[in-house]
Protein backbone atom coordinates (compact mmCIF):
# COMPACT_ATOMS: atom_id res chain seq x y z
CA UNK A 1 0.00 0.00 0.00
CA UNK A 2 1.49 3.51 -1.13
CA UNK A 3 -0.43 6.66 -0.18
CA UNK A 4 -0.12 10.61 0.04
CA UNK A 5 -1.07 12.00 3.58
CA UNK A 6 -2.12 15.60 4.15
CA UNK A 7 -2.14 17.01 7.41
CA UNK A 8 -3.35 20.57 8.69
CA UNK A 9 -0.73 22.68 9.80
CA UNK A 10 -2.51 23.02 13.29
CA UNK A 11 -1.70 19.44 13.46
CA UNK A 12 2.15 19.85 13.25
CA UNK A 13 1.88 22.90 16.01
CA UNK A 14 4.08 22.23 18.34
CA UNK A 15 2.90 23.01 21.69
CA UNK A 16 4.24 25.92 23.97
CA UNK A 17 5.44 24.13 26.67
CA UNK A 18 7.88 21.10 25.11
CA UNK A 19 8.94 24.06 22.34
CA UNK A 20 10.53 25.76 25.33
CA UNK A 21 11.79 22.96 26.95
CA UNK A 22 13.49 21.64 24.36
CA UNK A 23 15.20 25.23 23.60
CA UNK A 24 16.20 25.63 27.49
CA UNK A 25 13.87 28.21 27.91
CA UNK A 26 11.76 29.20 30.88
CA UNK A 27 8.05 28.07 31.05
CA UNK A 28 5.63 30.27 29.64
CA UNK A 29 4.40 32.24 32.71
CA UNK A 30 8.12 33.00 33.41
CA UNK A 31 8.96 34.04 29.84
CA UNK A 32 10.07 37.75 29.13
CA UNK A 33 7.20 39.55 27.17
CA UNK A 34 10.10 39.90 24.22
CA UNK A 35 10.95 36.24 24.31
CA UNK A 36 7.19 35.67 24.41
CA UNK A 37 5.96 37.50 21.54
CA UNK A 38 9.03 35.81 19.32
CA UNK A 39 7.59 32.44 20.38
CA UNK A 40 4.14 33.52 19.24
CA UNK A 41 5.17 35.00 15.91
CA UNK A 42 7.14 32.31 15.08
CA UNK A 43 4.13 30.17 15.81
CA UNK A 44 1.42 32.12 13.64
CA UNK A 45 4.57 31.84 11.09
CA UNK A 46 4.14 27.98 11.21
CA UNK A 47 0.15 28.12 11.13
CA UNK A 48 0.15 30.57 8.21
CA UNK A 49 2.94 28.78 5.79
CA UNK A 50 3.25 25.04 6.74
CA UNK A 51 2.05 22.58 4.16
CA UNK A 52 2.32 19.33 5.71
CA UNK A 53 2.33 16.52 3.42
CA UNK A 54 4.07 12.52 3.47
CA UNK A 55 4.56 9.73 1.18
CA UNK A 56 4.27 6.26 2.67
CA UNK A 57 4.86 2.68 1.26
CA UNK A 58 4.18 -0.20 3.24
CA UNK A 59 7.45 -2.60 2.82
CA UNK A 60 8.03 -6.02 3.71
CA UNK A 61 11.14 -6.99 6.14
CA UNK A 62 13.03 -8.30 2.72
CA UNK A 63 12.81 -5.08 0.84
CA UNK A 64 13.94 -3.03 3.78
CA UNK A 65 16.95 -5.61 4.41
CA UNK A 66 17.48 -4.27 0.62
CA UNK A 67 17.12 -0.46 1.71
CA UNK A 68 20.10 -0.78 3.83
CA UNK A 69 22.14 -3.93 1.79
CA UNK A 70 24.21 -1.04 0.48
CA UNK A 71 25.71 0.60 3.52
CA UNK A 72 27.88 -2.90 3.84
CA UNK A 73 27.13 -2.36 7.82
CA UNK A 74 25.96 -6.00 9.50
CA UNK A 75 21.97 -5.57 10.51
CA UNK A 76 22.52 -5.77 13.76
CA UNK A 77 25.02 -2.80 14.31
CA UNK A 78 22.15 -0.63 13.96
CA UNK A 79 18.83 0.14 16.75
CA UNK A 80 16.31 0.01 13.41
CA UNK A 81 18.50 -3.22 11.97
CA UNK A 82 17.92 -5.13 15.77
CA UNK A 83 13.63 -3.87 15.48
CA UNK A 84 12.82 -4.21 12.13
CA UNK A 85 13.11 -8.08 11.79
CA UNK A 86 10.71 -8.57 15.15
CA UNK A 87 8.18 -5.66 13.23
CA UNK A 88 4.25 -7.20 12.66
CA UNK A 89 3.97 -4.19 9.82
CA UNK A 90 7.09 -2.45 8.18
CA UNK A 91 6.58 1.26 6.07
CA UNK A 92 8.94 3.95 4.59
CA UNK A 93 8.07 7.18 4.92
CA UNK A 94 9.43 10.76 3.69
CA UNK A 95 7.24 13.78 5.05
CA UNK A 96 7.67 17.36 4.51
CA UNK A 97 6.68 20.74 5.65
CA UNK A 98 6.65 22.51 2.17
CA UNK A 99 9.36 24.95 1.02
CA UNK A 100 7.40 28.24 2.73
CA UNK A 101 8.20 27.69 5.91
CA UNK A 102 12.27 26.98 5.03
CA UNK A 103 11.80 30.12 2.65
CA UNK A 104 10.74 32.76 5.58
CA UNK A 105 13.58 31.50 7.64
CA UNK A 106 16.03 32.46 5.00
CA UNK A 107 14.34 35.39 4.31
CA UNK A 108 14.65 36.33 7.98
CA UNK A 109 18.74 35.63 8.81
CA UNK A 110 19.22 36.59 5.43
CA UNK A 111 18.07 40.53 6.48
CA UNK A 112 19.71 40.26 9.40
CA UNK A 113 16.71 39.02 12.36
CA UNK A 114 18.59 36.97 13.79
CA UNK A 115 16.05 36.25 16.96
CA UNK A 116 13.19 36.46 14.71
CA UNK A 117 15.04 33.67 12.45
CA UNK A 118 15.89 31.09 15.15
CA UNK A 119 12.69 30.86 16.68
CA UNK A 120 10.88 30.33 13.61
CA UNK A 121 13.43 27.26 13.04
CA UNK A 122 12.97 25.75 16.33
CA UNK A 123 9.44 25.84 15.68
CA UNK A 124 9.61 23.98 12.06
CA UNK A 125 12.22 21.85 13.10
CA UNK A 126 9.96 20.75 16.01
CA UNK A 127 7.39 20.64 13.61
CA UNK A 128 8.94 18.37 11.69
CA UNK A 129 9.87 15.79 13.72
CA UNK A 130 6.15 16.55 14.81
CA UNK A 131 5.17 14.51 11.21
CA UNK A 132 7.16 11.40 11.94
CA UNK A 133 5.45 11.13 15.67
CA UNK A 134 2.01 11.58 13.36
CA UNK A 135 2.87 9.14 11.03
CA UNK A 136 3.39 6.52 13.68
CA UNK A 137 0.53 7.21 15.74
CA UNK A 138 -1.14 6.45 12.57
CA UNK A 139 0.56 3.85 11.19
CA UNK A 140 -0.11 1.75 14.44
CA UNK A 141 -3.68 2.28 14.55
CA UNK A 142 -4.31 1.23 10.87
CA UNK A 143 -2.50 -1.91 12.41
CA UNK A 144 -4.03 -2.19 15.19
CA UNK A 145 -7.38 -2.60 13.51
CA UNK A 146 -7.92 -5.63 13.95
CA UNK A 147 -7.33 -5.29 18.09
CA UNK A 148 -3.68 -6.44 18.27
CA UNK A 149 -2.78 -2.95 19.85
CA UNK A 150 0.26 -2.75 18.27
CA UNK A 151 2.95 0.23 18.85
CA UNK A 152 4.69 2.40 16.29
CA UNK A 153 7.97 4.09 16.42
CA UNK A 154 9.33 5.95 13.38
CA UNK A 155 13.71 5.02 13.05
CA UNK A 156 15.42 7.74 10.62
CA UNK A 157 18.58 7.54 9.05
CA UNK A 158 21.19 10.31 10.49
CA UNK A 159 20.22 8.62 14.05
CA UNK A 160 21.32 5.90 16.06
CA UNK A 161 23.98 4.27 13.91
CA UNK A 162 21.73 4.66 10.02
CA UNK A 163 23.85 6.81 8.25
CA UNK A 164 22.86 9.86 6.65
CA UNK A 165 24.06 7.69 3.18
CA UNK A 166 20.86 5.70 3.97
CA UNK A 167 18.58 8.15 2.60
CA UNK A 168 20.12 7.24 -0.54
CA UNK A 169 18.50 3.65 -0.93
CA UNK A 170 15.66 4.99 1.26
CA UNK A 171 14.99 7.50 -1.61
CA UNK A 172 15.22 4.72 -4.46
CA UNK A 173 13.44 2.60 -3.39
CA UNK A 174 10.40 5.06 -1.87
CA UNK A 175 10.37 7.63 -5.04
CA UNK A 176 9.39 10.82 -2.98
CA UNK A 177 9.43 13.67 -6.00
CA UNK A 178 5.89 13.44 -6.20
CA UNK A 179 5.57 15.49 -2.75
CA UNK A 180 8.53 17.87 -3.69
CA UNK A 181 11.05 16.46 -1.88
CA UNK A 182 14.46 15.33 -2.99
CA UNK A 183 17.69 14.70 -1.84
CA UNK A 184 21.18 16.40 -2.61
CA UNK A 185 24.92 15.22 -3.13
CA UNK A 186 25.28 15.50 0.61
CA UNK A 187 22.53 13.10 1.24
CA UNK A 188 20.15 16.69 2.93
CA UNK A 189 16.54 16.63 1.69
CA UNK A 190 15.49 19.73 -0.14
CA UNK A 191 13.09 21.49 1.33
CA UNK A 192 15.52 21.45 4.51
CA UNK A 193 12.12 20.86 6.98
CA UNK A 194 11.34 17.55 6.10
CA UNK A 195 11.99 14.07 8.13
CA UNK A 196 12.33 10.46 6.25
CA UNK A 197 12.72 6.55 7.53
CA UNK A 198 11.05 3.71 9.00
CA UNK A 199 7.65 3.14 10.80
CA UNK A 200 7.98 0.05 12.77
CA UNK A 201 5.34 -1.43 13.98
CA UNK A 202 4.35 -4.28 16.41
CA UNK A 203 4.20 -5.34 20.16
CA UNK A 204 5.47 -2.93 22.34
CA UNK A 205 8.82 -5.48 23.36
CA UNK A 206 9.34 -4.68 19.29
CA UNK A 207 10.86 -1.92 20.71
CA UNK A 208 13.33 -2.79 23.18
CA UNK A 209 17.05 -2.91 22.98
CA UNK A 210 20.30 -2.67 24.81
CA UNK A 211 21.68 0.66 24.00
CA UNK A 212 25.02 -1.32 23.79
CA UNK A 213 26.53 -0.06 20.74
CA UNK A 214 29.75 1.78 19.88
CA UNK A 215 27.76 5.18 19.29
CA UNK A 216 25.77 5.03 22.17
CA UNK A 217 28.96 6.63 23.98
CA UNK A 218 28.70 9.48 21.75
CA UNK A 219 24.82 10.34 21.95
CA UNK A 220 24.25 13.69 23.58
CA UNK A 221 20.36 13.29 23.87
CA UNK A 222 19.83 9.88 25.82
CA UNK A 223 16.21 9.69 23.45
CA UNK A 224 16.55 6.12 23.24
CA UNK A 225 14.67 5.23 26.62
CA UNK A 226 11.95 7.80 27.02
CA UNK A 227 11.06 6.31 23.06
CA UNK A 228 11.09 3.12 24.80
CA UNK A 229 9.26 3.91 27.86
CA UNK A 230 6.16 5.58 25.72
CA UNK A 231 5.44 2.40 23.55
CA UNK A 232 6.01 -0.23 26.85
CA UNK A 233 3.98 1.60 29.09
CA UNK A 234 0.41 0.59 28.98
CA UNK A 235 -1.75 3.31 27.53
Amino acid sequence: MREIVGFTAQETRPGLEPLLRVQGLPAADALAPRLRALVDEALASHDELAEPRAVVEDVTSEAFAAVLQPLALPPEALVVGRVYPRAFALALYVATLGEALPARIRGLLDDGSLAEGYMLDAVASFAADLLSDLLAERFAARCSAGGDGLRALPYSPGYCGWPTAGQRPLFAALRPEEIGVRLNESCLMSPIKSVSGLLVAGPPETHRFRPDFPFCHQCRTRECGPRMASVLRPH
